[in-house]
């Protein structure tokens, strides 16, 4: 069951907003390779303004995940891609849905 997730929001540089849909697009392979990370959303939510949802069974998954490779990319890359450092808040997952549909 999912019980815990992250929520990131991060705001592109003006001009970088391509380059940063394309990292998070792009980390899509990386992800598919965390086991433990149950669910993962990489979504726009304005012309700048960009987010991550992940959701994980347990606070071990949570904390690979924030650990893992996505994560040390993201910080790498942020200083030329984020016009301010990402917010990153640990949330409870209440409820959730999660189908294989297109799988």
């Amino acid at each position: 069951m999912t019980k815990l997730g992250l929520l990131v929001t991060l705001e592109a540089k003006a001009g970088k907003e391509a380059q940063l849909a394309n990292f998070l697009t792009g980390a899509l392979p990386l992800i598919e390779a965390e086991p433990e990370t149950t669910a993962w959303f990489a979504i726009r939510m304005g012309p700048s303004t960009f987010g991550i949802f992940d959701a994980f069974a347990d606070e071990r998954g949570r904390g690979a995940h924030l650990s893992g490779e996505v994560a040390k990319a993201l910080m790498a890359s942020a200083p030329d891609l984020l016009a301010k450092p990402p917010s990153i808040e640990k949330v409870d997952v209440l409820a959730d849905k999660l189908s294989n549909c297109g799988q």
